[in-house]
């Protein structure tokens, strides 16, 4: 077996280097286990912002680390330039322009946090859902078997989807079909393909600006660092916002000073703008909301104030467990639906 990656970073070490120094970024965690904890550290960026395996799966009877070389293939490298530009406040093309929506997009739907909630949605939505496409698929056979029309044959055939037909012979011609999936990683990574090449084509690359921190305040950053806002007023907002809802915000920090942003069909603030400091002290608020573990920051006057860390060693035990436990458990669950 050739050698994989073991960490995967879920926020590039090329994006977040725009808040370290020396190679060592400002890190504020949200979830410790006693008080006794330092409330920052000055990390490594090599040691920051990752779980081991995150993106590795099982295919035949090897991992795979394929998914997170793709991801920095298409999204992350591609990127580099234009994020450098936006820094030095050089002009950007319509083509970095479409690479940085394509980062942002990336961005969203590649952390820890939107898997839990992949996760939950999709125990939710998917049964379901397989089960309105096995009746029709069940409809479909019976046609052409009525027919006496041989069946159309697939095109389609895609390793990451792990699912598996199950069929039990009854008497006759009777019997019984089924399928069967695992909610998990590889069902996550495959919904993540999907996104990022089919649904990424009708995110407009138009009307995206870059806005600017008003002198003497800055922009932090997260884990999660990319942000869909529904705001209906100062204390009324929710971070379920859409790519194509209309009056979306959706933004994301890019350095201290620099915030990418677009409103849906809506009016935005011009490239360049600086925001008023009541908007700026705002998007802090909103940007530190959204983290989910860990806070990135030049500035860390606030932080604690606007986001206090939760001391839980129950809490910190059952997530450290998780993640300890995570590639052996999703490499079973990825192997036994495939035998």
């Amino acid at each position: 077996m050739k050698e994989i990656r073991r960490n995967n970073h879920f926020v590039p070490k090329l994006y977040l280097k725009q808040w370290a120094q020396d190679g060592r970024i400002p890190t504020y965690r949200l979830l410790v286990s006693n008080e006794a904890v330092p409330e920052w550290r000055d990390l490594s960026l090599s040691k920051i912002a990752f779980r081991e395996h995150l993106y590795t799966y099982a295919m035949a009877k090897e991992e795979t680390d394929e998914f997170e070389h793709w991801l920095a293939e298409e999204f992350e490298n591609p990127a580099v330039d234009a994020i450098d530009r936006v820094v030095r406040d050089q002009r950007l093309s319509p083509e970095h322009w479409r690479r940085l929506v394509r980062f942002a997009v990336a961005q969203d739907v590649r952390t820890p946090v939107q898997f839990k909630k992949f996760v939950t949605r999709q125990h939710e939505q998917l049964p379901r859902l397989m089960q309105e496409t096995l009746e029709r698929s069940v409809k479909k056979l019976e046609k052409h078997q009525a027919a006496k029309r041989p069946l159309p044959a697939s095109s389609v055939k895609d390793d990451l989807f792990p699912s598996k037909v199950i069929i039990k012979h009854g008497e006759g011609e009777h019997g019984q079909i089924g399928v069967e999936t695992v909610v998990g990683r590889k069902l996550w990574l495959w919904a993540m393909r999907h996104t990022l090449t089919t649904t990424i084509d009708r995110i407009s690359t138009n009307n995206w600006n870059i806005v600017r921190a008003p002198e003497g305040m800055s922009w932090p950053t997260s884990d999660d660092p990319l942000i869909r806002l529904n705001y209906r007023g100062p204390t009324d907002y929710d971070f379920g916002g859409g790519w194509g809802v209309k009056n979306t915000d959706i933004f994301m920090p890019l350095s201290p000073m620099h915030l990418l942003h677009t409103c849906i069909r809506g009016s935005g603030w011009a490239r360049g703008a600086t925001v008023n400091r009541d908007m700026a002290h705002f998007l802090r608020r909103i940007i530190l909301e959204h983290a989910d573990r860990y806070v990135f920051a030049v500035d860390k006057a606030d932080v604690s104030r606007l986001r206090p860390r939760t001391v839980s060693l129950s809490g910190y035990n059952e997530e450290s467990a998780f993640w300890a436990n995570w590639r052996n458990d999703q490499l079973k669950a990825e192997r036994d639906i495939h035998n």
